[in-house]
Formats: C-alpha cells, sequence, structure tokens
C-alpha cells in the first residue's frame, strides 16, 4: 500500500535470470509494480496477465492494500478470483466484486502484540500516530493525517480502539499503521523494528513514514508460501514482483523475482532480476518473455 509518489525511476531493459522450472505462478505486487502512478492498469498488462493464465499459470496479486481497495484490479483476477491483501494478512475472494469480497484466509494480529507493539513505538519514536486496520473496520487516531482518501469509523487513541472492550472487537486486526511526520522513512523502519523485535512483523511500502505493523511472521512471503503448498507450487515455481521493502521477502522466497526499475534499494538488492519501472509496463515486458521462453 503507497500513497502518492514515486522512488526511483529508471528505464533499463529487464534482466532475466536463468530459468529453473517453467513458472506456475506470478505474484505481483500492485501499487509502484503492476499498477501506473495514476493507478491503472495499462491494456498491455492486461493482455499480459490474460495470456499467463492462459498459458496455465496462475496469477496471484500480492499487495499491502486492503481488500475494500482492490476493485481496480477485481475484473482480473480470472479463475481463482483470489488476492493476499494486507501484506499477507488476508487471502480474498475477489469474484463477488467491490464490496461484495469474502475472506478465504485470516491472519490477524492480535491485540496483546498490538498494544504491545503501539507502547513500544511510542517509546521509540515520540509523536508517533496511529490507525487500525480490520477485515472491514477503519480507525485512526484524531493526529493520523487524511492518507488513505477514507472517512474513518471513528476517532480515539490506539490504545482504546485496541483494549478488549473498544470499538473494534469482534472483528479480526489485520496490521496497524504506524505514521510519523519528521523522520525519514527508512530510519523510522530500522528504529521500529529494533523496539518492536518479534512481537509483530514491521515494513513499509509507503515512500512517507508510514509503517505497516502485522501478526508476528505474516508477510507476503508467508502468505504466499502457504497458498502455493494448497496448490502443490515449489518456489522455484514462482515469479515475483515488487518494488518496495513489503515485498523483500516474498521477492527473496520466490525461485525468480524482478525488482521494478523504480525499485527500493532493498528490493533491487532483494531480487534475482530487474526490468523496467511501473510506468513501462515492467511486468507485462517480463512476462512477455516468459511465455516466449515457453513457445
Amino acid at each position: 500500500m503507497r500513497d502518492n509518489g514515486r522512488v526511483t525511476s529508471a528505464t533499463r531493459q529487464p534482466e532475466i535470470p536463468a530459468a529453473a522450472l517453467p513458472p506456475r505462478l506470478i505474484a505481483t505486487d500492485l501499487d509502484g509494480t503492476l499498477l501506473r502512478d495514476d493507478k491503472s492498469v495499462s491494456p498491455r498488462t492486461v493482455a499480459a496477465l490474460a495470456a499467463a493464465e492462459e498459458a496455465g499459470i496462475e496469477v496471484f496479486f500480492v499487495t499491502g492494500r486492503p481488500a475494500r481497495w482492490m476493485d481496480v484490479v477485481s475484473e482480473h483476477v480470472h479463475g481463482h478470483g483470489l488476492a493476499i491483501c494486507g501484506n499477507g494478512a488476508a487471502v480474498v475472494d475477489l469474484h463477488g466484486g467491490p464490496g461484495a469480497h469474502r475472506f478465504v484466509k485470516v491472519r490477524e494480529l492480535a491485540r496483546d502484540n498490538a498494544l504491545d507493539a503501539v507502547r513500544l513505538l511510542r517509546e521509540a519514536a515520540p509523536g508517533t500516530v496511529y490507525a487500525v486496520e480490520q477485515t472491514y473496520g477503519f480507525y485512526q487516531e484524531p493526529a493520523y493525517p487524511k492518507l488513505h482518501m477514507e472517512i474513518p469509523d471513528q476517532l480515539a487513541p490506539a490504545e482504546e480502539l485496541l483494549a478488549e472492550d473498544g470499538p473494534t472487537v469482534g472483528e479480526p486486526v489485520l496490521k496497524i499503521l504506524a505514521y510519523h511526520p519528521e523522520l525519514d522513512p527508512d530510519a523510522f523502519l530500522t528504529v521500529a523494528r529494533l523496539a518492536i523485535g518479534d512481537r509483530a512483523t514491521v515494513t513499509r511500502s509507503s515512500p512517507s513514514a508510514l509503517l505497516e505493523i502485522s501478526g508476528p511472521g505474516v508477510s507476503k512471503a508467508s502468505t504466499l508460501a502457504l497458498c502455493c503448498a494448497e496448490r502443490g507450487i515449489s518456489h522455484e515455481e514462482v515469479v515475483a514482483f515488487g518494488d518496495m521493502p513489503n515485498d523483500v521477502e516474498m521477492l527473496t522466497w520466490a525461485g525468480r523475482s524482478f525488482a521494478m526499475g523504480n525499485a527500493h534499494p532493498d528490493v533491487i538488492a532483494a531480487a534475482s532480476g530487474r526490468t523496467v519501472a511501473n510506468n513501462d509496463d515492467g511486468v507485462a515486458v517480463v512476462i512477455e518473455r516468459l511465455l516466449a521462453e515457453r513457445a
């Protein structure tokens, strides 16, 4: 999940790593990766996704976005209809269309862990403000900025929102969002990981100092691995695409992986290959070449 803004840009041609096994599944991030900066899916990318599915390669969208923000790609999910949302916190069936999605798998953040994370990060980085993302609800502190262009269900301190008798009870917490108005984004991520430790998984996908805090061990990679295991697909048979730190584990896990031309340096270091930027249809360029290899 990203708010508007780019990290870097490049127009170099893709570097295709040597193939080990023919791909059976393509896992792609959305913002900054599959989507152009205007949040559209280009006709070339639509055609490439359809061609991959027709060739028998499953396509999974793996994103930090909540399920309610998936309308931008809901018509491109093809046969299985599934997407991994919230950085691995949920597997969602999008077949029902916008507003009618069904949660297939939920990997929630326990309230005790969430409260610990809030407390520890408040101590380590004073001035941090929070929002709470649930399967359907969205709550935030009064000082949390309007980053997501939506109206929160309620405004209250995070400790009240996460309390056992608070307004979010009865619905799983998928992740906590933590924003700092002054810190460098990468420095904020380092501070948070050191402070929170193994109580939660901390990552980021925004160019601003906005962190995403999920349950211990919950990531795009771990949930993708579960989905692949259910299908008898090994990690060597997965091709993955991403651009931001929340993609690093997935790119490291996949047999072949591609950093976008606009990717964060940590993503470039983690991926086994590179492609051109999201605005230049970098995902489609690689899919077309992969399909040509199979011909």
